[in-house]
């Protein structure tokens, strides 16, 4: 079997849907991110690994968040009950679904123009859930120490604080920026659906929140940012295992 390589012109396709417009040589990419890019299955690039969807190999989460911002109030209880009950204290900027940001102007920002959202926009809150992603997991990808794991009792894509060094490349590969930092233990945390029993959703008092089956919500919108995320040598080499650049999967 032909060792598998991905080709100079999908490189330059993939730096350009990520926002990155400067030309890549593919010695310049490889050196520069590792080999691989996290989260090629938001930026409708799967077609990059040789079929239509990525190969699943993690399985999917038992569940995942469900917003409706029409019902949206903006009250911020989900973020409150979300750290009290994973961090033990009353702590929004380190909530795991994200509110406060998205009030005045949106997920965009002020630079939303007609389309913005929030207070200034058309008073939708778009609420920030994480999608609990399908394979390839962005974060769980582009972490050094493979500290992003599934909870054995969800599936949910969880950080293991005992293996997580803070150097924040989960926070730079997520597509929406659902990664929090607990400056005050120095690690990430993202969503772990509380046990299966997530705390937002029972705080909610507008039944904005839901949590459903599974579904692949990474379809579903676009990513709020551009991501081209650091990609160690290790678990680029272990993708190109399975995944092949467009025509150059063997014949079966």
């Amino acid at each position: 079997m032909d060792k598998k390589r991905i080709s100079s012109e999908w490189i330059g396709q993939a730096a350009k849907a990520t926002g990155w417009e400067a030309a890549l040589s593919r010695r310049g990419f490889l050196k520069l991110s590792g080999c691989a890019l996290a989260g090629l299955a938001f930026l409708n690039l799967g077609e990059a690994y040789g079929e239509n969807t990525p190969l699943v190999i993690l399985e999917s989460a038992q569940g995942v968040l469900l917003a409706d911002p029409t019902r949206c109030v903006a009250c911020g209880r989900c973020e409150l009950a979300c750290t009290e009950f994973n961090d033990g204290r009353a702590q929004p900027s380190l909530a795991r679904i994200k509110i406060a940001r998205t009030v005045n102007f949106g997920p965009t920002g002020p630079t939303g123009g007609q389309a913005m959202h929030g207070d200034w926009g058309d008073g939708l809150v778009i609420q920030g859930v994480c999608r609990q992603c399908p394979h390839p997991v962005p974060c769980a990808t582009a972490c050094p120490q493979n500290a992003i794991v599934a909870d054995p009792q969800t599936g949910a894509r969880v950080v293991d604080a005992a293996q997580c060094v803070g150097c924040r490349l989960c926070q730079q590969a997520c597509p929406w920026g659902m990664i929090a930092f607990d400056e005050q233990a120095g690690v990430a945390a993202k969503c772990t659906l509380c046990q299966g029993r997530p705390k937002c959703v029972e705080a909610c008092p507008a039944a904005a929140l839901r949590y459903v089956p599974w579904r692949d919500l990474t379809r579903d919108g676009a990513p709020t940012r551009p991501t081209l995320s650091v990609v160690p040598p290790e678990t680029a080499k272990t993708c190109l295992d399975c995944h092949a650049p467009a025509g150059t999967r063997p014949a079966k």
